[in-house]
Parts: C-alpha cells; sequence; structure tokens
C-alpha cells in the first residue's frame, strides 16, 4: 500500500484545517472587535448587533465542521480534480483558490452518482477516512477501466466505506450521511424545492437521514429565500429531536428550527398524556367544525328577563339584557337589537376577537338610540328634541360606560384560544357523542400534544384584536416623526445665508431625507434569527417544511402545520407500515388530498442499511400475521446471528431482561475493530419500566431518555426513528395486543437493532 498518497492526502487535510483555524480566528476576532465598539444613537447600535449575530453565525458554522472535514476526492478525465467536504473553502491568495468543494455544489455530484457504467467523467473515486484530524485510511474506486495507474489503495469492495460506516459504534446521536450518500438517496436529496414531496421506505432506509440531508441542501441551493423565511423539521418526540440535532450542525447549518407537535403553539409546552382515545377524537378533522360551533355559541342572544322586570313591571314581549347605566338608569338590549349586531358582526367574516368591535359598535348605537328616545321625546309627539351633539355625547357615554363593556362582554365576549379549547374539553357534551365526550373530558392539568393543534385552530377562528398595540405602535412612530422635523428644523436653522441669493451647492440633512424615514430608520430591529422569531411567531410562514414519522400526525396536527407552509414546500417522511397512532390519517393520499389533490410527489426507498437482514425477516414474520403479503426493505448486509427469543420464568422477567441487555451489550462489542461500546436498548410496555428500571443498571422509569448513555429504557413509540447496537424487546404480545396498532409497534422496536436483538417473554402460569 503506497503511504506516499496517504502522506499527500494528510498534508493537504493539514493545510485545510489551518485554514479553517485561521477562518476561525478571523470570525472570533470580528465578534470581540464588533461587540466592543462604541456606538452612539440607534442606527449604530442596531448595526453592530446585525454584525455580531451574522459573525457568530459564521463562527458557529465553522466549529461545527471541525470533524471529518474533507472526506473524498474526484479526479477527472481532464486531469482535474476536486476534493469534496463538509463546506466550501478557497484559499487567501488573490485568486481565491477553491481548497474544498462543498458536497452540496453540482460540481461535487458525480462523487454520489458515478459508477463504471456512467463515470459521469470521473478516472477515480476516492474516500478518504480520519479521525479527528489524522487521515487513517483510503478507498479508491476505478471508474475508467481502461486507466493502468495504481495507487495501492484500490478498494476490491465497492461497499467497503460504507459497511464500514454501517457497523460502527452508534453514540446515542445521529450521524451525517454525507461519506456515504447513495444515488437513490441523492437524487430525494436534491430534487426540486417546490411542492410536497413524500419520501416513504421500511425501517433503516435512511429516511430521517435523507431528510435531513435535504434540508441542507435546501439551504445551500437557496440560502436567499430559506435564510429569511427558515426551514422546520418537526419530529414525534424530544428524544428524538436531541438525537438528530448535531446532523445540521456538521453540515454547517445551523439555522434551522426542530420541533415536535407538541411545541408549535407558541407559548404553549405540550406536557400531559392523551389516552389513545382521546388522542384520536381530538386528531378527527371533525374537530375543526366542533370549534366552529364552540365559537358560534360563545356569541350569544338575551335571554327572558323574570317577570315584573322591565321599564313598564309587567312581563317583557321579548327577551332583554338590563344594564344599569351608571347615570341615565336601567337600560334594555333587546334580543332583537343584538341579533342585529350579532348578524351585521358575522357579515364581516371576520375572526371572532376582530368582529368583536363592530358587534360593540352596533350595540351602542341602538342603546344610544333608545336612549335618545328617552331623553328627547317630545311630549307633545313631535321630533326629538335632541340635536345632533346631544346624541354624540349621549353615545360617548354609553360607549364608556362599564355596565355597557359588561354587557358586550357577556354576549360576545373576548376569548383566547387556551379558555376557547379548555372549556370545551371541560364540557364537551353539547358537540361530541356520549363516549367521545367522556374520552376527552378534562376539567384540569397540563395541555397534551393532541391539544395543540386545537388551540392552533382556535387561535385561527378568534384572530387576536391588534388594534390597541398598532394605535400605540403609530403613536410612538408619530413620536418620532416629530422628533426628526424638529432635528431637521434645527439643522435647516442652522445654516448661513450669506450666499442665499445663489443656488447653493451644499446638500443639507433636508435635502436627502425627509422626518418620516429618518424615523423608521431609527425604529428598533429585531436582531434574532429567522428560526428564532418563528419559533415565537403562529403566524410565521416556513420556506420549507419538513416531517418525520408523517403518517403518525392527525387530520388536526395537519391542518396546522399546512398553516405553517402555505406555499406547500415540504417534505414528508415516513412508512405507513410503522404507523401506532389511531389518530394517524393512513394514506399519503388521505393526508394531502384536502390541501394538495394528487398534486404531489412520491419516492421510495428500498434498500435497509441499519438492520441485519436475519432481524429483518423476523420483524417481517410479525407483520405478516396481519398483512401475508408483507415484504419488507432489503437489508444489505448479515450478520448471520439470528434474534435470540427466550422465556422468563414467572416473576423473573426483570431479571431475564436485564441478562439478556448484558449479552446484548457483549455481542455489539464482539468484532468491532475499532472499538466503542456501543448503546443497546430495552424496548417495553410503559407499565413495566419501573420494575425492568429496578434490574437495570444506570436506568431509571420516566422522563425523557438520555440516548447517549450505553443502556436506555424505552416504550415502543419512543423508539420510532431510533437505531441501537443492540436491543431487547420484553413482552412482546403485550406490545402487540395494546392497541389496533399494536403489531406494528412491534414491528417497530424489533427493527431498532444494528447488531444484535433479543426478545424476552415471560411464561404463562
Amino acid at each position: 500500500m503506497s503511504t506516499e498518497e496517504l502522506r499527500d492526502e494528510q498534508q493537504f487535510v493539514t493545510r485545510l484545517y489551518e485554514r479553517l483555524d485561521t477562518l476561525r480566528e478571523q470570525a472570533e476576532d470580528a465578534v470581540a472587535t464588533t461587540m466592543g465598539q462604541v456606538t452612539t444613537g440607534l442606527q449604530a447600535r442596531v448595526e453592530r448587533d446585525v454584525g455580531v449575530a451574522e459573525h457568530t453565525g459564521r463562527l458557529s458554522a465553522l466549529n461545527a465542521v471541525d470533524t471529518g472535514l474533507c472526506f473524498g476526492r474526484i479526479d477527472h478525465l481532464d486531469g482535474s480534480r476536486h476534493h469534496i467536504g463538509r463546506i466550501g473553502m478557497r484559499a487567501d491568495d488573490p485568486q481565491h483558490t477553491p481548497l474544498l468543494v462543498d458536497w452540496r455544489a453540482p460540481v461535487a455530484r458525480p462523487f454520489y452518482l458515478a459508477t463504471g457504467h456512467e463515470p459521469m467523467g470521473l478516472r477515480r473515486r476516492r474516500h478518504i477516512t480520519s479521525r479527528d484530524r489524522t487521515v487513517t485510511a483510503l478507498h479508491d474506486e476505478l471508474l475508467d477501466l481502461a486507466d493502468t495507474t495504481r495507487t495501492g489503495h484500490e478498494s476490491h469492495d465497492a461497499d467497503e466505506v460504507l459497511l464500514a460506516a454501517l457497523g460502527a459504534a452508534r453514540t446515542g446521536r445521529m450521524a451525517d450521511i454525507v461519506r456515504t450518500i447513495q444515488a437513490e438517496q441523492d437524487r430525494i436529496i436534491r430534487a426540486p424545492r417546490h411542492g410536497v414531496l413524500v419520501v416513504e421506505g421500511g425501517p433503516g432506509t435512511g429516511k430521517t437521514a435523507v431528510a435531513l440531508h435535504r434540508a441542507a441542501y435546501l439551504l445551500y441551493a437557496h440560502r436567499e429565500q430559506l435564510a429569511r423565511r427558515a426551514v422546520l423539521i418537526v419530529g414525534p418526540n424530544p428524544a428524538f429531536l436531541g438525537y438528530i440535532g448535531e446532523v445540521l450542525p456538521s453540515l454547517g447549518e445551523t439555522g434551522v428550527l426542530l420541533a415536535t407537535p407538541g411545541e408549535l403553539f407558541p407559548g404553549v409546552h405540550a406536557t400531559g398524556t392523551d389516552t389513545p382515545e382521546a388522542a384520536e377524537v381530538k386528531g378527527r378533522a371533525a374537530m375543526a367544525e366542533v370549534l366552529v360551533r364552540a365559537v358560534a355559541d360563545r356569541q350569544s342572544l338575551p335571554e327572558a328577563l323574570p317577570e315584573g322586570a322591565g321599564e313598564e313591571g309587567g312581563t317583557l314581549p321579548e327577551p332583554a339584557l338590563e344594564i344599569d347605566h351608571e347615570e341615565y338608569g336601567t337600560l334594555l338590549l333587546h334580543r332583537e337589537m343584538a341579533q342585529e349586531a350579532r348578524d351585521r358582526a358575522r357579515s364581516t367574516g371576520l375572526p371572532h376577537n376582530l368582529a368583536r368591535p363592530h358587534f360593540a359598535f352596533r350595540v351602542v348605537d341602538a342603546l344610544t338610540a333608545q336612549l335618545a328616545d328617552r331623553l328627547g321625546a317630545d311630549p307633545y309627539g313631535g321630533e326629538n328634541l335632541l340635536g345632533p351633539d346631544d346624541i354624540a355625547q349621549l353615545a360617548k357615554e354609553v360607549a364608556t360606560s362599564a355596565a355597557v363593556h359588561a354587557a358586550v362582554e357577556e354576549l360576545w365576549p373576548e376569548l383566547t384560544p387556551q379558555r376557547l379549547v379548555a372549556d370545551l374539553l371541560a364540557d364537551p357534551a353539547p358537540y361530541l357523542a356520549p363516549g367521545d365526550a367522556e374520552a376527552v373530558r378534562r376539567t384540569d392539568g397540563p395541555w397534551t400534544p393532541a391539544d395543540v393543534p386545537l388551540l392552533d385552530e382556535a387561535a385561527e377562528l378568534l384572530g387576536a384584536d391588534d388594534s390597541a398595540a398598532r394605535a400605540a405602535a403609530e403613536a410612538e412612530r408619530q413620536d418620532r416623526i416629530a422628533y426628526a422635523r424638529g432635528v431637521l428644523e434645527l439643522s435647516h436653522g442652522s445654516q448661513t445665508y450669506e450666499f442665499e441669493d445663489e443656488e447653493s451647492e451644499v446638500l443639507a440633512a433636508h435635502d436627502v431625507i425627509d422626518a418620516e424615514r429618518m424615523a423608521d430608520r431609527h425604529e428598533e430591529a429585531d436582531h434574532r434569527s429567522a428560526a428564532a422569531r418563528a419559533a415565537a411567531d403562529r403566524t410565521w410562514a416556513f420556506g420549507h417544511v419538513i416531517v418525520d414519522e408523517a403518517q403518525e400526525l392527525s387530520a388536526m396536527a395537519w391542518r396546522l402545520l399546512m398553516r405553517r407552509c402555505p406555499t406547500r414546500s415540504m417534505t414528508l417522511v415516513g412508512d405507513p407500515a410503522q404507523t401506532g397512532d389511531a389518530a394517524g390519517c393512513g394514506t399519503w393520499q388521505e393526508i394531502l388530498g384536502p390541501y394538495v389533490g394528487d398534486r404531489w410527489q412520491h419516492a421510495r426507498l428500498g434498500v435497509n442499511y441499519r438492520t441485519p437482514a436475519e432481524i429483518m425477516e423476523f420483524a417481517a414474520e410479525l407483520r405478516r400475521d396481519r398483512d401475508p403479503g408483507f415484504e419488507p426493505p432489503r437489508s444489505v448486509r448479515s450478520t448471520g446471528a439470528p434474534p435470540r427469543e427466550t422465556t422468563a420464568e414467572p416473576g423473573r422477567l426483570a431479571g431475564a431482561v436485564a441478562a439478556a441487555a448484558a449479552e446484548g451489550r457483549r455481542a455489539a462489542r464482539d468484532g468491532r475493530p475499532e472499538g466503542g461500546e456501543g448503546r443497546t436498548a430495552v424496548i417495553a410496555p410503559a407499565r413495566l419500566h419501573p420494575e425492568l428500571a429496578a434490574a437495570l443498571p444506570g436506568v431509571r422509569a420516566g422522563g425523557e431518555p438520555d440516548l447517549t448513555r450505553p443502556l436506555v429504557l424505552l416504550d415502543p413509540r419512543a423508539a420510532k426513528g431510533l437505531e441501537f447496537d443492540s436491543v431487547v424487546v420484553a413482552e412482546p404480545d403485550l406490545i402487540r395486543s395494546a392497541s389496533a396498532y399494536g403489531v406494528n409497534d412491534l414491528y417497530v422496536a424489533c427493527t431498532r437493532a444494528t447488531r444484535y436483538l433479543a426478545v424476552v417473554s415471560s411464561a404463562a402460569g
């Protein structure tokens, strides 16, 4: 094996890191210099803060790509060559010579797609393996079979680098696949941004990795648009987001918002848990109409007054609301008056809270007319004695009356989404069938993930009356304009006029800027990143949305997500065979039909890179009990070790699971030349966790699991999207029988392992 080639690559990589360190030092200096600037004036402070944000973002990206900076090289038939890496980099010379090509650049694409049959102009493809900053191995693939040059690093197995990456010990954090992107994955990653792309694939096919690399590619290819609008990535639970959280930073992208469905309503963190029945009911599309009815019911009309009430002391001819005015005594808001006001407010088509002022205005008009008739009546039957100014004063007094405000609040209350949904869940009987109402009824407790789409729907129906805030902002702006006008007038007055008869060639401040523009330039700016601003803004429209485990989302959750992405630029990742939530929509057409019809693209990943063939076939047989024709994705590797099935004696389940976990950890270490302890997961029904945690070292039941620990305890739903070196599945029959989708949950649990799977059941008795 040629050591000269290895030495040359090491020298090149060393040069790259020297350049990276220089760029990082420059970014650090820029941050420190900008932060230390002494500034006067609002505009100067704004420019300083923007500069700090830009330099800090660049520094974060440079820090994130420290490991595995360069991982490949392509040699072209014309004699040129390009090194491929996580970011693009140029030399510090007058020509800015390219040193490293970003893996997302068009010139880098043959690294992923070229074959001996279709070399795409390449002579050789080189995979560079490194640890920290040291090159440890080279693997060359000859693509031009007529080339007789040999380096001594030619690989006899084209999949050697891929298989080595697949066999590496897991760390509890997903690694990027930028070194080993396969052709079918590359085509999905680089697919056009516009429209909805569905990426379907079984366990281990790399759906999540492809989606994350697609996010990185889109941010590279459409930097201007997506940097401004941000990319949203939705994952099933916080543990999963922690698991994937380092992938995009390792590719130099730090401006993406990661969230679970329960985190998509600003100000609400959904920590509660629903029963499967409650989650299914809350997730139905029909809940949107339920909320419409609930809002309409809060726009009420006066009920009948009790006998003896009213102006004449007798029974009223129609229902009315008594309003005790502070100065003019009792006013009566008749049902007919309120009905007319409600009809006019509803006819505006505005959300509830925004239509409320229209209702209030009509009520004030009606009560003012009633009061004017009472106070200005001519005893001789002539015209009303009150003039327009008198009636205007009465209207003002009615409008400012606390009793009138209370009446408006009673008939058309200002509502928050939290108040509306809480009231609905406390008393759902008027809107739902008895069984469904009982399932969702709740009078207290934290919000649940299934509540968040209801809150978002309620916010759409209610709207936010921001008229007071807008009025205050406009008043503040007018103050700034007045101040700016004074400054400009001072500037104008300070000029000398000894040449006032000649046309002056000297421009003063008021010649180039007016007061309004000057005031607007000094308005406070929002210096948060687009992702940070999006996280706090329910109405934010993202440039692209990626949804993992998309098959699990309810119809109501899809309504929420479609509002977040009005352009329908989305990548949906999932596998209907792994659906575990009864609220899931089922087919992709059922999910997307209401929003884009049939205008969406479908891509399928059919190769399993994670799960050995023996484990995959075992898991597939479990699903065939429900679906005899089921075919799993094809595994690219085999370990020769079938899953181990054991039966625990009555009362000894925890001990048997602990023994299987210990064996799995040993098996995962055996035969791994690079070392590493790897990660083991015990997957069991949640109700068994306290018993099992007592027997497992360093494990506790409850809370979010720490996936970086050597051993973790999960339920099947929490294991979605994750992978471990070894897995122990406890009580498979309980998992299977837990719900209508239990067989899917069991299938998920058994396909998380990359090396070893054990299944432990209790003996009957």
